[in-house]
């Protein structure tokens, strides 16, 4: 299938990217370079004290919006080869078969409003099981608690879900379901992983968990691999029907993209979360401290499964966001670098951006922010300074449990996301991981990880091959720090991290 370059007729693919604070389209060529691209922002809703939510519709209007944009950007839908959807993960749509419409507000995977709920079924002494065949903690981070808080909140629903008239989806079905004018109701193993619902060994949804956490299974939808034709799209919605050939979870993507397909590769992404993930192969590998164990991808129906050890922050650049929008620190989140660079070092200061609890490896949703360390003479410089440094605590803390976990060093960490252009912060993570830390070309791997899942499934690209050798370093950030003082920040930061946890009273 010829393909040309950024100024040729060549045919794309294009990626929609659906993430937490905004929904974005990219056509990539077939090195793997974005030639056209569109961006929305995306209204976050906070309706009680840590409940996040979106409205489905909303989501919907911008991802149609930008797709369309940048199908005019390229000259019209027949220069799409395939269409591949990536997503925040475990956000939470129920949605009415008949019309299409959303019953209630999605459920954002930042929200801990089903903290209670997951807390009583740990302590009915169901985490092991969940644990067993999910790969996951009780946590409220997750879908399926996400689906009975929908159901329950409403009389009538339940029933509704009962007789099969109710579908559930994270983004990615959701879309897929809009996109086909409903006649397609997937997921992908990744984002079907991520549900505490899904056996990540036997890939099935799982009766027993089901059960326990009170989710109908007639709403589910068909679980497929990441790497194939779904359906095609509506002919309405770009003049013409498109293949959508691939799908996966934002972070899962993003490891696709990263070119990370040899077990122990590991990515992070600096996203509005951080997610830290490494592939595992073909093995499922149990975590003791505090990680996911995650499906990463499946490559075709007949394909072998590609498993994932994860860490999720549940606040990165949201916590440059809240400087931004909370604060009023900054007008502007590029301001923060040039802000942080007015000061040598923070001055003792952390900032632990618990504003949703504590992901891995701590799983604290009770804990909450805290800003330590202040002095007479703190400014807004070593505020955000501490703000950026967060965001590499939090990964160190991931790392470390990893490499408890799978006893073996990392050699380097690939970067990307939308933090990833601040190479103060790059640099920071390097002298604090004591690893180089290495930033592609190419920093929109989300959306490129799901191209290139919907390009293999369609011929585009002729196998793994081809994806690494698109892969080409942008910088490569050495360590420098001396290990005494990288000790002595760490612990100063572990400190902070203690002061917050279990901060607000469980109402169970």
């Amino acid at each position: 299938m010829g393909v040309g370059g950024e100024s040729g007729r060549g045919r794309l693919i294009l990626a929609l990217d659906q993430g937490t604070t905004s929904s974005r389209a990219i056509a990539f060529d077939r090195r793997g370079l974005p030639v056209a691209r569109a961006q929305r922002e995306l209204e976050q809703r906070f309706p009680a004290a840590g409940h996040v939510t979106h409205d489905p519709e909303a989501i919907w209007a911008s991802q149609l919006a930008v797709a369309r944009e940048v199908v005019e950007q390229i000259g019209g839908p027949e220069r799409v080869a395939a269409i591949g959807v990536t997503n925040q993960r475990e956000t939470t749509v129920v949605w009415d078969r008949a019309t299409g419409a959303p019953v209630a507000d999605a459920i954002v995977w930042q929200s801990r409003i089903t903290a209670p709920f997951c807390a009583a079924l740990r302590e009915a002494g169901h985490e092991a099981l969940f644990r067993e065949r999910t790969g996951l903690p009780l946590d409220a981070y997750f879908s399926g608690p996400k689906i009975r808080h929908i159901l329950d909140a409403e009389p009538g629903l339940r029933a509704r879900a009962e007789r099969g008239e109710l579908a559930f989806g994270t983004v990615d079905s959701f879309l897929i379901w809009r996109l086909t004018a409903g006649r397609v109701h997937v997921t992908d193993v990744s984002n079907a992983s991520r549900t505490l619902l899904f056996d990540i060994h036997r890939l099935a949804w799982d009766d027993d968990l089901l059960d326990l956490v009170g989710v109908p299974r007639a709403m589910l939808p068909e679980v497929r691999s990441s790497s194939e034709v779904y359906g095609e799209t509506s002919p309405v919605l770009f003049g013409a029907s498109i293949p959508i050939a691939g799908a996966a979870g934002d972070q899962q993507a993003a490891t696709f993209g990263q070119a990370c397909f040899q077990p122990g590769d590991t990515k992070n992404t600096y996203g509005t979360g951080a997610f830290l993930l490494q592939n595992t192969g073909d093995r499922a590998q149990a975590s003791a401290h505090g990680l996911l164990t995650t499906i990463g991808w499946k490559l075709g129906a007949a394909g072998p499964v590609t498993y994932a050890l994860e860490g999720s922050v549940f606040v990165a650049g949201a916590a440059v966001q809240w400087l931004r929008d909370g604060l009023r620190a900054i007008d502007a989140s590029a301001e923060i670098e040039r802000l942080a660079d007015g000061v040598e070092d923070t001055g003792g200061v952390y900032l632990v951006p618990a504003f949703v609890g504590l992901g891995a490896p701590y799983w604290d949703p009770y804990a909450r922010g805290a800003l330590i360390g202040l002095e007479r003479g703190t400014g807004l410089p070593e505020i955000a300074r501490a703000t950026i440094e967060s965001i590499a605590y939090q990964v160190r803390d991931v790392l470390d449990a990893m490499i408890e976990d799978t006893g073996a060093p990392v050699a380097e960490l690939r970067v990307d996301g939308g933090a990833s252009v601040n190479d103060d912060l790059l640099q920071f993570q390097a002298d604090l991981l004591g690893v180089p830390v290495v930033r592609p070309q190419v920093t929109e791997t989300t959306a490129l990880g799901a191209a290139y899942l919907a390009g293999l499934a369609t011929g585009f690209w002729s196998g793994t091959d081809d994806l690494v050798a698109n892969w080409v370093p942008d910088r490569r950030f050495e360590p420098a720090m001396d290990g005494s003082r990288r000790d002595r920040l760490y612990r100063g930061w572990q400190r902070a991290v203690e002061r917050t946890r279990a901060w607000v009273e469980p109402d169970i």
